[in-house]
C-alpha cells in the first residue's frame, strides 16, 4: 500500500467532496483507513497581505484569530476620557473572553437566535429562583424588550411576553419574531437559565457592564473612536485592522498559481496533513447516509437543524 492524500478545495464544496471520498474508502477499501494510509491535505482558505508580507490562513477560525491579533497591536481601550488605557495582555484576555461567549452563543443559535441572546450580555443575570417572581421577571423582560425594540428593522418586529410554566409555577420569557408577517416563537425555559452557557454569558456581562463609563473610547495608533459597548470597540478595531490588509479568499485550488499550491499544500517540507482515523470515516459515512440515503425524515431534520447555522455559502 502507498499513502493516499485527499486534496479538495478549502471551502464547503470541498468539504462535501471529501465526505464522498472518505465514504468510498470506508466502504470499498476499509483496510486503507484501518492501517492509516489515508491523509487529508490542508490547503489554505485565505491569503493575507500587509505591505510586502504575505501569509496563508487555514480557515475562518484561524483568520479570525489572525485579524484579532493584528487589531490589538498598538490598541487601547479607555473606560472614560481621563482613564489610562487597557491594552496588551489585559485587553487580549477580555477580547478572548468576549470571543468565547460569541462562540457559545453561535453554538446555541440553532435553538436560540444570537440576535436575541447577545443582549443577555448587557442586562442583569436571571437566577433560577427569580423565575418564580412574576414582577421581577416583568421588570427584566422590560429591559430585554427595550433593547430588542432598538434592533427592529423593516419587515422584522420583536414582541416579548411572559409564558407561565404551570407545572413548575414559573414565569419564563417568550419572544415572538415577526418576519414579514410570519411569526416564530422562542421560549427561554428554566433549563436555559440554569445552564453553564448562560452563566458564562452573564459573567462576561458583569465584567463589561461595569467597565465602560461615559466618555469611553478605543484607540489604535493616532486614531480613536468613542464607544458605548465593548462590541462596538472590538468591531472598530477589527475594521481598522482590515483596512490595512489585502485579503484573498480561495474558493478553489484552481485559483492558486502552481507555485502557491506547492508551497502551501504539496511541499513535503512544510505541508500539513491530517491522518484519517476509522472514526472519521464512520462519521463521513453517517453524513453520507443522512444526506443521500432513501430515508427522507433524517435528511429533512438535518437540513432544518443546520440551515440557519450557515455563515459562508459558496456557489
Amino acid at each position: 500500500y502507498h499513502n493516499i492524500i485527499i486534496m479538495t478545495d478549502a471551502d464547503v464544496d470541498g468539504s462535501h467532496i471529501r465526505t464522498l471520498l472518505l465514504t468510498f474508502f470506508f466502504r470499498q477499501l476499509p483496510e486503507l483507513v484501518e492501517r492509516g494510509y489515508i491523509y487529508i491535505a490542508q490547503p489554505p482558505l485565505y491569503k493575507v497581505k500587509k505591505g510586502k508580507q504575505e501569509q496563508y490562513i487555514k480557515d475562518d477560525e484561524a483568520m479570525d484569530e489572525y485579524m484579532t491579533q493584528s487589531a490589538l497591536e498598538d490598541a487601547s481601550l479607555h473606560v472614560n476620557e481621563s482613564a489610562p488605557g487597557l491594552s496588551g495582555a489585559s485587553l487580549e484576555r477580555l477580547v478572548n473572553d468576549y470571543r468565547l461567549v460569541m462562540k457559545t452563543l453561535n453554538r446555541l443559535s440553532r435553538l436560540y437566535p444570537i440576535e436575541l441572546t447577545e443582549h443577555f450580555v448587557y442586562i442583569p443575570r436571571v437566577e433560577t429562583e427569580q423565575l418564580a417572581d412574576k414582577a421581577a421577571m416583568e421588570q427584566w423582560l422590560g429591559l430585554l424588550d427595550a433593547r430588542l425594540k432598538g434592533m427592529e428593522k423593516s419587515g422584522l418586529v420583536y414582541k416579548t411576553s411572559l409564558h407561565e410554566d404551570q407545572e413548575r409555577h414559573l414565569w419564563v420569557p417568550q419572544v415572538e419574531l415577526v418576519s414579514h408577517g410570519v411569526s416564530s416563537y422562542i421560549i427561554f425555559n428554566r433549563d436555559f437559565f440554569a445552564s453553564n452557557d448562560y452563566k458564562t454569558v452573564t459573567t462576561l456581562g458583569d465584567q463589561l457592564n461595569s467597565l465602560l463609563e461615559e466618555g469611553a473610547y478605543v484607540q489604535r495608533g493616532e486614531r480613536k473612536k468613542a464607544v458605548t459597548t465593548f462590541k462596538d470597540a472590538l468591531a472598530w478595531l477589527m475594521a481598522e485592522s482590515t483596512k490595512r490588509h489585502s485579503i484573498q479568499r480561495y474558493k478553489g485550488l484552481g485559483e492558486m498559481n502552481p507555485d502557491q499550491l506547492w508551497e502551501t499544500t504539496m511541499d513535503p517540507e512544510v505541508r500539513r496533513m491530517l491522518k484519517v482515523r476509522i472514526e472519521d470515516a464512520i462519521a463521513a459515512d453517517q453524513i453520507f447516509n443522512t444526506l443521500m440515503g432513501d430515508a427522507v425524515e433524517p435528511r429533512r431534520d438535518f437540513i432544518e437543524t443546520n440551515a440557519l447555522a450557515v455563515s459562508n455559502l459558496d456557489f
